[in-house]
């Protein structure tokens, strides 16, 4: 299978240098070019993408407000912004972005986008439900290195230790802003309660293993360690478990 892709910038050399990239993946197609924001809406009235590489900084409409009128058609794209800027970011996921790469694009960054975009395409009917419903994609926390950007696909559980929320990923651990209770009710069901303190990924639980000292632990996907499942919490995980 072959991904259509449209890349969406002002400079025919960044057009270019997204070809090449595009050249060393089989998967993937140049499809369509368009030079600003009102000619890649024209482009795609008229075609099919499966995704828009997409500059921010351009005349006329913006790459953000393009990608805001992109999100609102049936069967929209994934897109990927590729700009020099990065004080963009946060406002990028808010239109639904799966990546954010940073000019001049490195090849790996450019390979890991392609990658999220072919996961996120396998599951494009419901990501685009939840683009419509405005649930994000991404979480954001502001570290000593300055933004950090966990798509919420890499999340394992997130863990609450009196006044602060870390989030453990693929990636590593971050602490976060966001309450335990705001994160339960936002992902209403894509997270489950294990512990007043804690929430798991539904789609990462394997296994519940009783301790031999009493209790239990729910161990993911993706993670060694098992998380501790309180007895108040336990039939509840039990059932998601059944459930699966």
């Amino acid at each position: 299978m072959s991904y259509r892709v449209l890349l969406v910038d002002d400079e025919p050399l960044a057009r270019e240098r997204l070809k090449r990239l595009l050249l060393e993946h089989d998967d993937f197609d140049c499809a369509g070019e368009a030079a600003n924001g009102d000619a890649a809406l024209s482009w795609l009235a008229l075609h099919q993408a499966d995704l828009v590489l997409l500059d921010i900084q351009m005349p006329g409409m913006s790459g953000l407000e393009t990608a805001a009128e992109i999100i609102k058609r049936d069967n929209a794209p994934a897109i990927v912004f590729c700009t020099a800027y990065d004080e963009h970011a946060l406002q990028a996921f808010g239109v639904k972005a799966i990546d954010y790469l940073l000019k001049p694009i490195r090849k790996e960054d450019f390979s890991r986008a392609l990658q999220r975009a072919v996961e996120w395409l396998g599951t494009r009917p419901q990501q685009n439900e939840e683009a419509s419903a405005g649930v994000r994609t991404h979480l954001s926390a502001r570290t000593h290195n300055g933004l950090q950007l966990i798509p919420l696909d890499d999340v394992l559980y997130f863990y609450a230790d009196q006044k602060y929320v870390s989030v453990r990923h693929t990636g590593g651990e971050t602490l976060i802003d966001d309450a335990l209770k705001q994160l339960e009710d936002e992902f209403d069901g894509r997270f489950v309660r294990v512990h007043r303190s804690a929430l798991v990924a539904r789609d990462r639980i394997e296994r519940l293993v009783a301790q031999q000292g009493g209790g239990h632990k729910v161990y993911l996907r993706g993670l060694e360690e098992g998380v501790a499942v309180s007895r108040r919490h336990l039939a509840e995980v039990k059932r998601v478990m059944k459930g699966m």
